[in-house]
């Protein structure tokens, strides 16, 4: 008999369920077609994975985040964002938001977070954007339901 206390390892899931693996790749696809900087998405991701403690996925976003070009400067700060001055007006923004959508608390994003990304962020972009951390959150969910190792 398995250990009921046994959890699915990244590769499990993937060969397991690979039809749920396709379709959260394909939010991912789907943003990127939208043509949102790689480097802003990247952040977002970071920051919705510190926020909710995903090791799994900092460590994986990490690395596409580097090969996007985000300077280590901003991966550095990026947890104190609000007080770093190297962070666009379009980065704080998106991660205001970002935190919004990830930090629930039983309560709809509030229409001033909504406002800020609106003031950066065409419709479509906003749209885009929120896509980008449902994703992440969805990852993150699953990742830390499974205990995910992060890549080495």
């Amino acid at each position: 008999m398995a250990n009921p206390l046994s959890r699915p390892t990244y590769k499990d899931f993937t060969a397991k369920a690979p039809d749920v693996y396709a379709g959260l790749g394909a939010l991912t696809k789907a943003v990127d077609a939208a043509g949102l900087d790689k480097g802003l998405t990247e952040l977002v991701k970071l920051r919705a994975s510190q926020l909710n403690g995903c090791a799994f996925c900092l460590k994986f976003h990490l690395g596409v985040a580097r090969k996007a070009g985000v300077s280590e400067a901003k991966l550095d700060l990026l947890a104190a964002w609000r007080d770093a001055e190297l962070f666009s007006a379009r980065e704080k923004a998106a991660l205001d938001f970002a935190e919004a959508l990830t930090l629930l608390d039983g309560e709809p994003a509030s229409d001033e977070a909504w406002a800020r990304l609106r003031e950066e962020f065409s419709e479509s972009e906003a749209l885009y954007l929120t896509v980008t951390i449902a994703g992440i959150n969805a990852w993150n969910r699953i990742g830390m339901a499974f205990k995910f190792a992060p890549p080495v």
